[in-house]
């Protein structure tokens, strides 16, 4: 068993958790755009345990049960709700079962509800019991941590919280935030003062995730690290965002000016070096839980993981443009021709 959560944090070590099941899974065509539920852990489990895999493989510490969306409300829309207890404990038990095999930690994973209105009591209840049974079910299961993430509001994110630790049996709480492109929270808090709060209720790790890309997370980072005392997380989505489009789901498609949300957006995804440099600068501000959100790939999720120092199995497979024939050392007269042709420079 790998050191535990809050013993690496506390020795200054840093934490890689890779995200971004829901939308990796959609991209290979084994989950639905829109919906975006998880019944694949049910149809079709050992997709998920291979792309967990994948992600140890690339350099993520940490194997997070696929139980985003894995709730009653979503369960609900597409009518498998009487299934949800066997959908979490199955991908707990695949999660647990590669996170043993591999060494790493496992995290039980808590979501935004959908369905939470801070103007509306009911909902409030509604999410206390959805966090309650998912945390639950993830102590069941071995996890040993709890993440709750993508929360738009503040009072949300506390309740996830308060069921960890009512419910949890001692278990850590990551806790994120997503930030749209205001500078607060949906319910009007300061993202730096909203995750302070949550720090102060007792989570191990706050930060953000989601929403924002590498160039428009940064800014925000830095304002966190100056009022947080604790250990920060960071996990952005590897999509081109800017000051003017400062989430993915703002981004236009550049050569056909339409929204590039959510189909489209490979049209803007992050190069690796779009992604090394973010985790360059991440390092540098001194966050310690970092990783990548929806649209992650492995060849990305290898980039920060070196940059942190890691040396993942799939750094075997690293980059060597040096033994390219046509743009490494030592390129002979003909594929030097080959090159000018490849590169336009022919004429």
């Amino acid at each position: 068993m790998s050191a535990g959560l809050l013993k690496r944090l506390k020795d200054g070590d840093n934490v890689i958790c890779a995200e971004g099941y829901m939308w990796e899974l959609e991209r290979r065509g084994y989950l639905r755009s829109g919906v975006f539920t998880p019944e694949i852990i049910l149809d079709q489990p050992e997709r998920v345990r291979n792309l967990h895999e994948e992600f140890v493989h690339a350099g993520s510490d940490v194997v997070e049960a696929f139980t985003y969306y894995g709730h009653r409300e979503k369960m609900r829309i597409i009518g498998r709700e009487d299934e949800l207890e066997t959908l979490n404990l199955k991908a707990l038990k695949i999660a647990r079962e590669v996170a043993d095999s591999t060494n790493t930690l496992m995290a039980g994973n808590l979501s935004n509800t959908t369905s939470f209105d801070p103007d509306d009591p009911k909902t409030a209840d509604y999410s206390r019991h959805i966090f309650k049974e998912q945390v639950e079910w993830a102590v069941k299961g071995g996890a040993d941590y709890i993440i709750g993430e993508t929360f738009s509001e503040i009072q949300e994110a506390h309740l996830a919280l308060e069921a960890i630790q009512k419910y949890g049996n001692g278990l850590p709480a990551v806790i994120t935030l997503v930030p749209y492109s205001s500078k607060r929270t949906v319910d009007g808090v300061p993202f730096p003062q909203a995750l302070r709060q949550l720090e102060e209720a007792g989570a191990a790790v706050v930060g953000i995730n989601c929403g924002r890309g590498p160039a428009t997370m940064i800014p925000m980072l830095k304002e966190i690290r100056q009022v947080c005392k604790g250990p920060i997380a960071a996990l952005p989505v590897p999509f081109r965002t800017t000051p003017k489009e400062q989430t993915f789901q703002s981004l236009t498609d550049p050569v056909t000016g339409k929204s590039a949300y959510p189909l489209d957006l490979s049209a803007v995804q992050c190069s690796r070096s779009d992604v090394r440099q973010f985790a360059e600068t991440a390092k540098e501000i001194g966050v310690q839980y970092i990783g990548l959100c929806c649209g992650s790939s492995s060849f990305l999720l290898r980039e920060v993981a070196e940059v942190y120092g890691r040396t993942p199995p799939a750094a075997k497979y690293s980059p060597n443009l040096d033994a390219s024939y046509v743009i490494g050392k030592n390129v002979s007269k003909h594929a030097y021709k080959v090159k000018q042709y490849m590169f336009g420079e022919d004429e």
